[in-house]
């Protein structure tokens, strides 16, 4: 009698196969368990420690409602640092998590890989066998060619079962390829994520240095006197109107044309939210502080909108585009104005500023995508407490300029526009979330 081809493969080899992928699966899972145990309690302390920044924040935006003090405001810096040193340790959580994952993946991918190949080398190991047997013999022939009715009848049942389960390792086959791409995909983007993360951690520790330097500068300035401190901010007002009153003679020299027609249409919102957290502490214009305020505006109004921020939020690009400048204008003692400032060009025609931040993550000419991270809030500059700065400009209206003869700015560089290319960002911008 002719052995069918499923008997004609070893059963040593069968049984060989089969042990080690009971081995080789168990060894996976004790280590898949284990990896997600860890997995597991990254998550557990990511959730204590968003709960732990979330109380700081409440602190930070309870002393912000204060009326401005040397106290409240070293209070408000002490509680900063120690906010950032709690978003610091969350994202290291996340970048051990996704340390983790990146290894979950990468365990997965081996293991399927190897399934792969266990049933290519069954199935090609069966359709060998079967072409050595010479059963691709039809029924009529098997059952004209067997002894007996009832060996007839075996050899049809072990052709059954052959086909069955070829048919169900290339099944198998098929699912195990989609399951490796997918695992594939996945771990190219857990590998994004950490390379953003690295990025991420390294611009909050920046975040810790500019907190813990403005306090240091603050101390040593107010030698903790709290009418050192109010004579302080009336000397930086007076000089930030100084430098604000010479940006607009100049501006008001400058021969550039917006035609308003190559912009967005208002209302379009091509643009999104610069940061997760939303809280406006002064709109765009005639606001009640620049009405107070006309020094400071020269009558113009607020050129953008102002959004509450601790130091170290993070700050996303409103839209893709390219960093058109960024600068440092508290390199120049005596100099109060958007302190550290990024401006990007979009291709619709529009720009977008970002002020008074407390450190950069992104370098002038690179390309930046929508809701990338691209720096961290501060209070750097003249400000009246920790916040961003969001300004948006018709593009051909506006040039980066570098002073080279200012009364206490000389060496600054900032960005400038004629009055027709400043526009209400909330123009441009999606409707506020209820």
């Amino acid at each position: 009698m002719r052995l069918s081809p499923l008997l004609s493969i070893p059963a040593y080899t069968v049984l060989a196969v089969v042990v080690s992928f009971v081995f080789v699966d168990t060894a996976h899972a004790d280590q898949a368990s284990d990896i997600q145990a860890k997995i597991d309690s990254r998550a557990s302390d990511i959730q204590a420690l968003e709960k732990e920044i979330k109380g700081y924040q409440d602190q930070i935006a309870a002393l912000g409602g204060q009326a401005s003090s040397l106290s409240s405001t070293i209070k408000s810096l002490d509680l900063t640092q120690k906010k950032l040193q709690a978003d610091i340790n969350l994202t290291q959580d996340k970048i051990d998590s996704t340390n983790l994952r990146i290894q979950q993946l990468a365990a997965d991918i081996g293991t399927t890989q190897g399934t792969i190949d266990d049933d290519r080398r069954f199935v090609r190991a069966s359709f060998k066998a079967m072409n050595e047997s010479g059963n691709a013999d039809s029924l009529p022939e098997i059952l004209l060619s067997s002894r007996t009715v009832s060996e007839a009848w075996g050899e049809v049942n072990h052709l059954g079962i052959l086909q069955s389960d070829l048919q169900g390792r290339i099944e198998s086959l098929g699912k195990s390829k989609d399951r490796l791409e997918s695992n594939r995909k996945a771990s190219e983007k857990a590998e994004t994520d950490l390379l953003a993360l690295q990025k991420q951690i390294r611009g909050q520790r920046s975040a810790v240095l500019s907190a813990q330097s403005e306090k240091n500068t603050l101390l040593k300035q107010t030698k903790s006197s709290e009418s050192a401190y109010k004579q302080l901010l009336s000397q930086k007002q007076a000089l930030r109107d100084a430098f604000q009153s010479e940006i607009l003679d100049y501006e008001s020299q400058l021969k550039l044309a917006v035609n308003l027609a190559n912009l967005p249409q208002s209302g379009s919102a091509p643009l999104s939210w610069p940061l997760d957290q939303l809280r406006i502490t002064q709109y765009f214009g005639d606001t009640p502080f620049a009405t107070a305020n006309p020094q400071i505006y020269n009558g113009h109004g607020h050129d953008g909108v102002d959004f509450a921020a601790s130091i170290g939020t993070p700050i996303h690009a409103a839209l893709s585009g390219v960093v058109a400048g960024y600068a440092d204008t508290d390199i120049i003692p005596g100099c109060y104005s958007f302190g550290r400032w990024i401006m990007i060009r979009h291709a619709n025609g529009l720009s977008t500023l970002y002020a008074h931040l407390s450190a950069p993550s992104v370098a002038v000419g690179e390309s930046v995508a929508t809701g990338q991270i691209i720096g961290y809030s501060g209070n750097t500059g003249y400000t009246t407490g920790p916040h961003l700065h969001f300004g948006v400009y018709a593009t051909e209206g506006t040039e980066i300029k570098l002073f080279t003869n200012s009364r206490h700015c000389q060496g600054a560089t900032v960005p400038l526009a004629v009055l027709s290319a400043y526009l209400n960002p909330l123009s441009y911008l999606p409707a506020l979330p209820r």
